[in-house]
């Protein structure tokens, strides 16, 4: 259960930076704001109840990676970011570093 309630803490985790994403220059910017907050606070609560089960270093790791990597590509796809191969190989370590932690626990 541990690790179903860390991937849930990792898709709200993507929402905050989303959500400050959409605020900027939006005519709604206070409800993206109040999205992003709450998707902050859950994503804390459901890291909470996986850390329960999961060891802190590795719970915060997956967390902070699966975002990152998942906020990259939101960004790329959405909002234009730029993609090359070192941005693309940076995604990729990070996901290798997920992958090892997870076989490791």
């Amino acid at each position: 259960m541990g690790w179903l309630y860390l991937l849930i803490a990792s898709v709200f985790e993507v929402g905050w930076p989303f959500g400050l994403k959409m605020a900027v220059g939006s005519p709604n910017r206070l409800w993206w704001i109040v999205f992003a907050i709450i998707a902050m606070a859950l994503s804390g609560v459901f890291l909470y109840f996986a850390q329960k089960q999961i060891p802190v270093g590795t719970a915060y790791a997956v967390w902070t990676g699966i975002g990152a990597v998942c906020t990259f590509a939101i960004g790329v796809i959405y909002f234009n970011d730029a993609l090359n191969m070192m941005r693309v190989l940076g995604a990729l370590f990070i996901i290798s570093g997920v992958i090892l932690l997870k076989l490791a626990h």
